[in-house]
């Protein structure tokens, strides 16, 4: 045991994504041609304009602290967005910004669990939700949603696992890793559920909303379910919308209580997200759209060139995502087969570590997400690359006996 690692600390493990994207750099740099579709990460570069907007505040000398959850623009912005887009009307006091959207969800966590608390989450769900909900003391509660489902939550699959010490509901749509979307029919009969159960909050975390591809208009769970703005935090960010991963700007609209006390918090951890990130997310939420709608094209294209290749693997099961830059096929079919090599495929993960020795790609399996047997691939890479990519996995897949 590590004398420099706290009980708590042993609770939590290294995020799987980047764990695998590392292990992909390492191979990579010892000359293997590993295509790595690991990381959630859009590969275009901040639109120009965004860049600018952050020079010109540093020529300014925009680079001294700020208020600790965003400077009065910054929520401005914010505001702006939620209204233009989502039809919803907050004051500053219920905006809160931070270091990402992770900084966000922690900051609400950290207000709110106490120990044995519940946090209730979704399974396909982020990692990091399960590990922050460990690190603060609260009790993660998984209900299994698989293909069959949508990997979506249902009324009466939530109903029966809310208790008394339930306290977060996790909802994240459009989906990491599944690409699941929620209409506003269904996030008003979850909305029923929750209602009934005044101590239970939702974190809704949209932060792949602009990477949508439904038909109907993307339902945020504030709009869909208005009587529940008491027990409502909305999650968003700019990291994903305008290919922003490294700015580090999250923000939430949260009750004013709430949102008080996650300043509070931040104020002692992290004190105030970047100047100059703050001047570039204000730029990317009031300035032109067009970069997010020809990336929202192109994923779309990735998308269907992806998931059109994935299905035409025999044994491969697979529902077409309707937002996010993810694929999460079953690969249920390949369990109990051997490798050329007689290695036996007993779980997702040695499959998952079959196709980056043997295939050369690097994705995530299922069981990082709380559910197997499945392996998330990113298509935030070229077509080219995927292509490549999906053809690997084929030969792969079909060498397994």
């Amino acid at each position: 045991m590590s004398g420099y690692e706290a009980a708590r600390v042993r609770l939590i493990e290294p995020s799987p994504s980047i764990t695998i994207s590392t292990a992909a750099k390492e191979l990579r740099a010892a000359g293997e041609p590993v295509i790595d579709l690991s990381l959630g990460e859009p590969d275009f570069d901040t639109p120009p304009n965004v860049v600018e907007a952050a020079y010109a505040a540093m020529k300014r000398g925009e680079t001294r602290y700020t208020p600790p959850d965003g400077t009065p623009t910054l929520k401005d912005a914010v505001l702006e967005k939620f209204q233009r887009e989502n039809g919803l009307s907050f004051e500053r006091a219920n905006i809160s910004c931070a270091n990402g959207a992770k900084q966000v969800i922690f900051n609400a966590l950290m207000a709110t669990l106490e120990p044995g608390d519940e946090v209730i989450c979704p399974a396909p769900y982020w990692g990091s939700y399960i590990d922050m909900t460990l690190l603060l003391g609260g009790a993660p509660k998984v209900i299994k949603c698989p293909i069959g489902d949508g990997f979506k939550l249902t009324p009466t699959a939530l109903e029966p696992v809310i208790t008394p010490q339930s306290r977060w509901l996790m909802l994240n749509s459009p989906s990491n890793p599944s690409g699941a979307t929620y209409s506003t029919d269904e996030l008003r009969a979850l909305g029923a559920v929750i209602g009934r159960h005044p101590r239970l909050m939702v974190m809704s975390d949209e932060i792949y909303e602009q990477i949508y591809y439904a038909d109907e208009p993307f339902a945020s769970f504030a709009a869909a379910c208005p009587e529940l703005a008491d027990q409502t935090v909305i999650v968003n960010g700019v990291a994903k919308a305008y290919a922003m991963t490294g700015w580090r700007i999250g923000y939430a609209a949260a009750p004013a209580a709430l949102a008080r006390v996650m300043g509070k918090i931040q104020s002692q951890s992290t004190s105030n997200p970047c100047s100059i990130s703050q001047a570039a997310a204000i730029e990317a939420l009031t300035g032109s759209q067009n970069f997010v709608t020809t990336a929202r094209a192109e994923f779309q294209a990735r998308r269907d060139q992806v998931i059109s290749g994935l299905a035409a693997i025999p044994g491969v099961k697979i529902i077409e995502p309707t937002g996010a830059f993810y694929a999460f096929p079953n690969l249920g079919t390949f369990i109990g087969r051997r490798a050329p090599d007689g290695i036996l495929m007993e779980t997702d993960t040695d499959l998952a570590t079959y196709l980056l020795r043997e295939g050369k790609v690097a994705g995530v399996q299922g069981a990082a997400f709380g559910l197997s047997p499945y392996f998330r691939i990113s298509f935030a890479l070229s077509r080219a690359n995927l292509s490549t990519a999906v053809e690997r996995i084929h030969d792969a897949l079909n060498a397994l006996q």
